[in-house]
């Protein structure tokens, strides 16, 4: 199957999530609204994937439902600001 094609690489991709973590609270921080939203989102995506790995229902919803925030945040700041 194809999600589990990446399954030896769970733990690195857990470790870049733990980046974009770090990078999207700075963004927060400093007021970037944007930049925390392109962070965010490919968090989001690799919880999403980690999570249908392990058949966790309530991660991975959470994060489809994030996912698509992120998608619609950087979607109208594109439309509104360029």
């Amino acid at each position: 199957m194809f999600l589990t094609r990446f399954a030896a690489f769970e733990q690195q991709l857990k470790w870049l999530a733990f980046a974009l973590g770090l990078c999207s609270t700075i963004c927060v921080v400093q007021g970037w609204q944007f930049g925390a939203m392109v962070f965010s989102l490919p968090f989001c995506l690799i919880w999403i994937y980690c999570a249908w790995l392990r058949n966790e229902p309530q991660l991975k919803y959470i994060n489809v439902m994030f996912t698509l925030l992120y998608v619609y945040g950087i979607g109208r700041y594109l439309v509104l600001y360029t």
